[in-house]
């Protein structure tokens, strides 16, 4: 699958779309989702244009996936998650839910998850 460059967060990228930002760097935005599933949901997303989880891997440079995933964490600080704990989920193609063609990781907490978030 090559990436679409309308997608909604490449619009949101582009700032052709508002959202309600977490935290921003040189390497992802992270922002709240518009339908959440847990009391907090966040999606982080890396600036750079990868369809989903397996694409980031195995084509992004090592400084892009650093940047990703210490994004990540620095969401999770900025929404001071790390005593009480999060989930931490990735949806990868068409069977898994993935909605939007581009990588996003999903951060749930705020709430005891159960079994089927």
């Amino acid at each position: 699958m090559s990436y679409d460059i309308n997608n909604v967060f490449a619009k949101i990228l582009r700032k052709e779309i508002p959202n309600k930002t977490i935290y921003e760097d040189d390497f992802v935005l992270a922002f709240y989702d518009l339908y959440p599933k847990a009391k907090i949901h966040a999606l982080v997303i890396p600036k750079g244009q990868y369809v989903d989880f397996q694409d980031f891997i195995q084509h992004a440079p090592a400084n892009e996936k650093d940047g990703f995933f210490n994004g990540i964490l620095a969401t999770v600080r900025t929404l001071q998650l790390e005593e009480s704990g999060y989930r931490l989920v990735f949806n990868t193609g068409r069977d898994s839910g993935q909605e939007v063609p581009h990588l996003h990781a999903h951060i749930l907490a705020g709430q005891k998850l159960g079994d089927k978030l």
